[in-house]
């Protein structure tokens, strides 16, 4: 006898709206979010000239794919930029502080996937390496 399985959930990119913690420039939008306890997806739009605050994502590993436009993941304390164009994807792994940016003058799209089944970012209030935190 087949064991029950779990529905295949689908969301509309026109029912997305804005979630979780935002920083000024940055729209998150949660697209699978608390629908298994391993993994979620969200979408991340970087308006242009804008930066998110630098945060990481706590015990969850993260893979971006660059949907649309050029945009950036700053990381090592501010030292390292990475650039990514549509079709690149990127790993962050779990604790790595970073920063999203785009320097551009059109909107940054990403799909965002974590190891959680709800996105965790913890906020460095004080900057990079910092201890003052603010969860979301």
């Amino acid at each position: 006898m087949p064991q029950e399985q779990n529905p295949v959930v689908v969301t509309l990119a026109s029912e997305l709206k804005e979630s979780g913690g935002q920083t000024q420039g940055m729209i998150r939008q949660n697209a699978i979010v608390d629908k298994t306890p391993h993994i979620c997806a969200s979408r991340m739009i970087a308006l242009p000239h804008s930066a998110s605050a630098i945060h990481h994502h706590g015990a969850q590993d993260t893979i971006v794919f660059a949907h649309s436009g050029h945009g950036t993941i700053v990381s090592e304390g501010g030292k390292k930029k990475q650039h990514l164009a549509p079709g690149d994807f990127a790993l962050i792994p779990a604790f790595a502080e970073h920063q999203e940016v785009n320097e551009g003058d059109e909107e940054v799209v990403w799909a965002i996937v974590r190891s959680g089944g709800s996105p965790e970012v913890v906020n460095l209030e004080g900057g990079w390496g910092s201890s003052q935190i603010s969860s979301r």
